[in-house]
């Protein structure tokens, strides 16, 4: 996905949040208790290519930032998380395989830091 789209998606839920009147065509829905945003099209208005969009998923990977007490002291985690194995992370959490505090998760490509 680009930046922009990104950008735009979070300025979306800012107005909407913020209790802004929302622009034309902005609608923010509510769905299994999270607000979302679809988005049909991308930035130059071409529809989305399925398979251009399962090969993106397949090079991301995340750095999900975990806080945990460690001997008295509060420290971070840094995992890296494929994207086929994020929701299994998560679900570690409510499972208590793995305990603690997400803090953030970011999203990197392996291969550009090459």
């Amino acid at each position: 996905m680009s930046d922009e789209i990104n950008k735009k998606v979070t300025n979306i839920f800012s107005r909407h949040n913020k209790a802004l009147p929302q622009q034309t065509g902005e609608r923010v829905k509510f769905y299994a208790g999270f607000n979302y945003v679809r988005i049909d099209k991308d930035t130059n208005g071409n529809k989305f290519n399925k398979e251009h969009l399962l090969k993106y998923a397949e090079g991301c990977h995340y750095i999900v930032r975990v806080m945990r007490e460690y001997k008295g002291d509060t420290v971070l985690y840094n995992y890296d998380v494929p994207n086929d194995a994020l929701f299994k992370f998560i679900k570690s959490f409510e499972e208590n395989t793995l305990d603690g505090k997400i803090i953030e998760i970011d999203k990197y490509f392996p291969e550009e830091s090459a």
